[in-house]
């Protein structure tokens, strides 16, 4: 999805006739229920951050070609036709927030998922825009 397009359903969600309370009553017993639930701001920017990092089409498309198998930045540039340069520039992102392992072998740098969780949550977005788009 483009940045116009999702910039135009923003404001058409702004401007247009969004729900809304009719009346401004709040409901004690469902806000005292839920702030049990309520993330804490810090740990709600430690998400934001890695959303944030995860939000860029080739720093997904590394974590796609890593969701299967442990490859090396030779493999990674060859199937995201990156140079090996951009391959290392994301993947250092990854690591740094703690996405991603390596391990050497001689020469070469092999990179992993670091566990099931980003794993898991890559699945669960693909199938999300799977069941989404028919």
């Amino acid at each position: 999805m483009n940045k116009r397009k999702t910039k135009q359903d923003l404001d058409n969600l702004t401007n247009s006739d969004a729900p809304k309370c009719d009346t401004h009553v709040v409901h004690l017993d469902h806000v005292r229920s839920s702030k049990v639930q309520i993330l804490p701001t810090d740990k709600a920017q430690q998400m934001a951050e890695v959303f944030g990092v995860l939000a860029d089409t080739n720093r997904l498309r590394l974590v796609s070609a890593l969701a299967d198998q442990e490859l090396c930045v030779c493999d990674l540039a060859a199937l995201t036709k990156m140079t090996e340069s951009a391959v290392c520039h994301q993947l250092r992102l990854l690591k740094a927030m703690r996405l991603v392992n390596y391990r050497r072998e001689g020469r070469n740098v092999y990179y992993s998922l670091a566990d099931s969780h980003l794993l898991n949550l890559y699945r669960c977005s693909v199938e999300h825009l799977d069941k989404s788009n028919g």
